[in-house]
């Protein structure tokens, strides 16, 4: 069993993108609370950074996967773009491209590509709290652009197939 920090990007005050009225902190949590579900229904012991509409800068999130002993750290978010529908698909962001992270970041892409996403990849970003500030394996996944009307859709037309690939993803790499 290992212990997986979820963490919902954004939260209260920040909304994350906006796109005609959607908001990335919702869809966040929702995926979060969702794919921990899975998790915890699998044997797997969870950690939520966030389970209401609160907010959390990424450094005190990292900070309580590192108090809480995690074994990975996996940050639910929404791309977004300049333009609406510009761009289409996963991205999955990790500090390093070699590693636990990274082989957890691919199995979760390749997981979600099944239920219809494209797979834009992995992208090394060191800049980000919850990536460089935790002890454990940690990777940030940007699932779908929320200013793009075909991710919206397939998000929601296929909500417990996307929850349950990130969920396979991760199992796929403990």
């Amino acid at each position: 069993m290992a212990l997986i920090v979820l963490d919902a990007g954004h939260g209260g005050e920040d909304f994350g993108a906006v796109y005609q009225g959607r908001r990335e902190k919702d869809d966040a949590l929702a995926l979060a609370l969702a794919v921990g579900a899975v998790l915890e229904n699998r044997g797997q012991e969870v950690y939520y950074t966030r389970i209401t509409d609160i907010y959390e800068a990424p450094a005190q999130k990292a900070l309580e996967g590192n108090q809480v002993g995690a074994d990975y750290f996996v940050s639910i978010h929404r791309n977004s773009s300049p333009y609406p529908n510009q761009y289409s698909g996963v991205e999955t962001l990790v500090y390093d491209r070699n590693g636990a992270a990274a082989r957890m970041a691919r199995n979760v892409n390749e997981e979600l590509e099944r239920v219809g996403f494209a797979d834009q990849g992995l992208q090394e970003r060191r800049d980000l709290a919850v990536l460089h500030q935790t002890v454990m394996p940690a990777l940030l996944v940007e699932v779908g652009f929320l200013n793009t009307d075909r991710d919206n859709a397939l998000l929601d037309q296929r909500f417990d197939e996307t929850a349950d690939a990130i969920a396979e993803g991760i199992l796929k790499s403990l």
